[in-house]
């Protein structure tokens, strides 16, 4: 896995409405924690997940669909290892998104 760190000091909704959306592939990972300085994202297309963390940007590329499916199911585990609810996936109502979830194996975890 290739993993950046960037600090970008805005908010959440830069990436929620810019970067991150549905039409550039994104879902979002919906937590407990979501709020106006934490955010994660995910991309089956190109295999990334993004998490905006109070001005600090992680990228994750996975090199293969396997660990993909990896990070995002230790993404959960870890949320609700903290005590935190994992409320799940959300592909919004982009059929072609979802579906690639499902292919990946993911569908238990789309809301």
């Amino acid at each position: 896995m290739k993993k950046t760190h960037e600090f970008r000091p805005t908010d959440r909704y830069r990436y929620d409405f810019k970067v991150c959306t549905i039409a550039n592939g994104f879902a979002q990972v919906d937590t407990e924690q979501d709020a106006s300085y934490y955010g994660t994202w995910a991309n089956p297309f190109k295999l990334i997940t993004f998490a905006y963390v109070e001005g600090d940007c992680y990228t994750n590329e996975a090199e293969t669909p396997a660990e993909f499916v990896e990070h995002l199911r230790g993404i959960k585990s870890w949320n609700e290892s903290q005590g935190y609810k994992f409320h799940g996936i959300d592909p919004g109502f982009n059929e072609a998104l979802k579906a690639e979830f499902v292919a990946l194996g993911l569908a238990d975890l789309i809301h």
